[in-house]
């Protein structure tokens, strides 16, 4: 493990480290926002997201524009993806995060604290995952890919823009125009506008967004031995993560795979500081194969749609891909499906003690 040790893994050990301490001081949770502004009134957390998306959009859509980091290198801005492929693959990522009560991030930082349920459903997103990149579910998967694979004549968003002032200004002025509006959405809300934690954790979970692109499009910018450029998502390094604890002899350790012990080393030392690591698992069987259910959901659906809440909700979305709109979409739909209508997954009634 030393030898593969380097900068970009160091970067990234440092990132998902301080994403666990900001994700477990802040709830800071895609899922968790859209409950509490769509089932109990409550748009504080939604609004930490939206500050975040905001700030990673502007710095880094800066680093493209000036050429720090190349974003096309980037699994967002590949020349070809499957529309259909990347919204059904956030369809069920959305309505499993509701299943399991919470996407692969969030499952990280509370198994960091404790939560042994989070152990099952991180252990069980990693392998539905691989099955549908490369195991059993892939004989479905490829073929629905090639018969959708589409080579769009633009990429992302700044592509729409008239060609006036170049690249650099399409891509500053639509971030800005996008980023503007999720800060007048965030700072409108009065209740917001007092909570300078929900704000600090907005502005640092996006920087952290824009640390991960600088580690691995700046810093692991090597000729000889570059780095995959990528940021925080928690799909392909849970994969590679639950590979590597176990045939780490055969493997590489990655910036993904540091994110996530980081995470998890994070979320832990938080806990033990503030006294807020305990024990909790499953209060019947019932729980449990919706947890199961719910991650496989997850595994399956962040496969196909490349990324999860945060890989594509404020990764993706940095980079300005269209594919991760779709992808996005996606997610909030299968999140609106779990939450309200006729397929409402209903609330597990859970000892206040075991939360």
């Amino acid at each position: 493990m030393a030898s593969d040790f380097n900068i970009v893994t160091g970067a990234g050990l440092l990132i998902g480290l301080a994403y666990g301490i900001v994700g477990l001081l802040s709830g800071f949770c895609l899922l968790s926002s859209l409950r509490g502004w769509w089932a109990e009134g409550d748009s504080r957390l939604i609004r930490t997201f939206a500050l975040a998306l905001a700030v990673a959009l502007v710095a880094t859509q800066g680093l493209a524009a000036y050429g720090a980091i190349d974003l096309t290198r980037s699994v967002y801005l590949q020349p070809s993806f499957s529309a259909p492929l990347m919204f059904a693959g956030g369809l069920l990522f959305g309505y499993g995060m509701v299943l399991a009560n919470g996407c692969g991030s969030r499952a990280l930082v509370l198994l960091g604290r404790g939560n042994l349920r989070s152990f099952v459903v991180v252990i069980v997103l990693g392998i539905t995952a691989q099955m549908t990149l490369r195991g059993l579910i892939a004989p479905i998967r490829l073929p629905l890919l090639q018969s959708t694979l589409a080579r769009p004549a633009r990429l992302s968003l700044p592509e729409f823009l008239p060609a006036i002032g170049g690249e650099m200004s399409a891509r500053i002025a639509t971030a800005s125009a996008i980023s503007a509006v999720l800060l007048v959405f965030a700072f409108s809300h009065q209740s917001f506008r007092r909570a300078g934690g929900q704000i600090a954790a907005g502005i640092s979970v996006g920087l952290l967004v824009t640390a991960g692109w600088f580690a691995t499009g700046y810093l692991g910018a090597d000729d000889f031995n570059p780095a995959a450029v990528t940021s925080l998502t928690f799909i392909a390094p849970v994969v590679d993560t639950v590979q590597y604890v176990m045939l780490s002899t055969g493997l590489t350790l990655n910036f993904g795979i540091a994110i996530v012990f980081g995470v998890l080393a994070g979320s832990l030392l938080t806990a033990l500081a503030t006294r807020r690591f305990y024990l909790e698992g499953y209060v019947s069987p019932r729980h449990m194969l919706r947890s199961i259910a719910g991650a496989a959901l997850m595994g399956t659906g962040g496969a196909m749609a490349l990324g999860c809440s945060i890989g594509q909700g404020l990764t993706g979305i940095s980079t300005l891909a269209i594919s991760s709109f779709v992808a996005v979409a996606g997610i909030l739909a299968g999140t609106a499906a779990g939450l309200r209508g006729v397929l409402r997954v209903p609330p597990l009634k859970i000892p206040e003690g075991l939360r």
